[in-house]
């Protein structure tokens, strides 16, 4: 089975920088950073544009947070 890609990689591969990705696929420039960066995962249709980019589907193509995703709630002060 193939390892799918992040977005961040195939722009790299193909080189494509975010601005011309956004004008490619008609997304907000800074949507497309914060994808890029994966601070944001993108709504199916958003997913749809980025991957037609590429000449990709969506489900080939690694979406998701890079970041750690830090729980609000705790246990508070020891």
């Amino acid at each position: 089975m193939e390892t799918l890609k992040t977005v961040d990689e195939l722009c790299v591969e193909h080189k494509i920088d975010v601005k011309s990705l956004a004008e490619r696929s008609g997304l907000d420039e800074t949507r497309v950073l914060a994808i890029v960066l994966g601070r944001w995962t993108p709504s199916p249709p958003e997913r749809d544009k980025i991957a037609g980019v590429f000449g990709l589907t969506r489900d080939q193509i690694a979406w998701g947070h890079k970041t750690p995703i830090q729980h609000i709630y705790g246990h508070g002060p020891g």
